[in-house]
This record gives C-alpha cells, structure tokens and sequence, in this order.
C-alpha cells in the first residue's frame, strides 16, 4: 500500500494502516531527528510527538497531500522550536557534562576511527548554512526525493536544487581541502630542471 492509501485507511480509524505506517516511518525519522537532535531519547520523543499530529490531523479530517513530506516537516519544525527554547540550552550543558559510553564489542581503534569520522562529518554538515544542512541530511540520510524535500522545506523545486548543489560543493571542500599543486622547478628560459 502506497503512504496516501495508509493515511486514508488511518484516517477512516484502520488499526492496520496505523501499524504498517508507523512500521514504515518509525525507524528512518527517528534516524533524522537523531542526527539533528544528537540525543536518542530526545529523538524518540519528538517521533512520537510527531505521530500524534498526525494523528490529530486526521482527527480533524485533514489529510496531508504527501504524508512523508509532512512527517519531516513537522518532526523539522519540532526540532526548530526546541533549538529556539530554554529547555534546549539546559539539555546542551547537561550533554556536555555526561561521559561518553562507549561500545566494549568493539575494539578501542574501531571506536576512535568511527568517532572520528562521524565528528568530522557532523563538524562540516554544522558549517552549512541551516538550509542546506537541512536539505543535504533530508537527501542523503532519509533518501527524500528533491520533490519531497521541496514540501518539508516549503521552497520551491529550483531553491532546493540550488542549496543542495550549494551544500554539497561545500562539503566537499570541507571534508577534502584542496592540496596544494606540486612546485616546479624552472631553470632560466623557463625549461624544466
């Protein structure tokens, strides 16, 4: 079944739509808000939190045009809110403070290279401006069409493909600078030594 028809079934109050979508979006949304949110409980909650406006949307016999553009758009606009907030600057210190705990089935190399490169992408994604930070992890990490980016966005088609071209030129000259061109040797005349 195709997202629109689980919304229909979950709108007319079908238990099985609800399952089978939530099976469906479950795991790769909260695999966003993780990434924004760098906080799994936090991350669960507002995965939740975002199924329950679905769910009242329905409620009130609103059906999304496109239900996987909308979940991103509310799940991002949660995640918006909670940056603006108190709550978060009080939930960033206290991050700060806690150790990290670390894998043991893994051996202690595994641990730094993989800690290594994921601090690195998440350093260069956080030198992006916010929206195409936005639209790169909406592509790449939850494999969003542009179409459906364009939605969660509520920019146009073009806008999208230009802040990804944009953010991913960026990217790449962050996470491979440029190294510097070999020196030449030149003798008088301008003929190789």
């Amino acid at each position: 079944m195709t997202d629109d028809e689980l919304v229909q079934g979950m709108a007319r109050g079908e238990q099985a739509c609800f399952e089978a979508f939530v099976g469906r979006h479950h795991a790769p949304l909260s695999g966003y808000l993780q990434r924004q949110l760098r906080n799994k409980q936090k991350a669960e909650d507002f995965v939740q939190e975002t199924f329950l406006r679905l769910i009242k949307q329905l409620q009130s016999r609103s059906i999304p045009d496109n239900p996987q553009a909308w979940l991103y758009r509310v799940a991002l606009n949660l995640c918006r809110d909670y940056w603006k907030s108190s709550q978060f600057q009080t939930d960033n210190r206290l991050m700060a403070e806690l150790p990290e705990q670390q894998d043991m089935r893994t051996s202690v190399v595994e641990l730094a290279e993989r800690q290594e490169t994921r601090q690195e992408v998440i350093r260069s994604l956080d030198e992006l401006p916010d929206v195409q930070k936005q639209i790169v992890m909406l592509r790449f990490f939850q494999d969003l069409k542009l179409q459906d980016i364009a939605e969660t966005m509520q920019l146009p088609l073009g806008s999208v493909k230009t802040h990804l071209y944009k953010g991913l030129r960026k990217l790449q000259t962050i996470l491979k600078p440029e190294t510097a061109e070999p020196k030449r040797n030149h003798t008088k005349g301008g003929r190789h030594a």
